[in-house]
């Protein structure tokens, strides 16, 4: 009877013990599954990433209209030009006095009206990122990669260079295109610029990007 009894509680022993060693080896299946799902996923990201940047890359030149949309809520268009690296330039429509140039090196902000200007080393803005000749997805400003059905959305940025401002691009998923960016500076305030009507490997007369620097330093005053 003894004997039988022991025996019994060896054999629960023994099942209690396969049944837990059969949980841990379902769980680590699970596990693995759904490692191996959420690499998969990542590994897709990565992929549709890189083919942005690599479609980004190979864009030097493209026109279109805009809307930018200010921190404050404020909401204005006009037309932009984009040659890479280093060029930009917006004309806001009227009433708006405001005209942004970028020559690849400094970044200039002009009111007609007031006749004032404002410089910038491109070097120290985050639009360098988006004007520079390709995003590179290992390099150390890429601050987040996210790939969503619709958009994916690649923040730039380096400490160093722009303190806390960063850049937000925003690309159509299937097609690779730009649609957006923000630009969120050191105070984390936002202007978002939408674009549409876009159109790619434009040809532009070099005064497109010309910055008047005699008009510039004159307004202030640096002669």
């Amino acid at each position: 009877m003894f004997r039988q009894r022991t025996k019994r509680m060896n054999d629960m022993v023994k099942t209690k013990r396969r049944f837990a060693t059969t949980l841990k080896m379902a769980a680590a299946a699970g596990v693995v599954a759904i490692g191996s799902l959420a690499a998969s996923v990542a590994a897709a990201s990565d992929d549709i990433a890189r083919s942005i940047a690599d479609h980004f890359s190979s864009v030097k030149t493209m026109t279109g209209e805009f809307v930018q949309f200010g921190p404050k809520g404020q909401q204005i268009g006009g037309k932009f030009f984009i040659e890479r690296p280093g060029k930009l330039r917006f004309n806001y429509e009227d009433p708006s006095p405001v005209r942004v140039i970028s020559d690849g090196k400094s970044v200039v902000i002009g009111n007609r009206e007031l006749k004032t200007w404002d410089i910038y080393p491109l070097s120290k803005t985050p639009l360098k990122l988006l004007l520079g000749e390709r995003i590179d997805l290992g390099g150390a400003m890429v601050k987040s990669v996210n790939v969503d059905t619709d958009l994916t959305t690649v923040v730039l940025g380096d400490r160093s260079i722009f303190g806390n401002s960063t850049i937000t691009m925003m690309f159509d998923t299937e097609t690779y295109d730009l649609r957006q960016w923000t630009i969120t500076d050191s105070q984390g305030k936002d202007t978002t610029v939408m674009i549409f009507e876009v159109q790619t490997g434009v040809r532009f007369a070099d005064s497109v990007f010309e910055v008047p620097y005699n008009e510039v330093y004159a307004s202030r005053g640096d002669r």
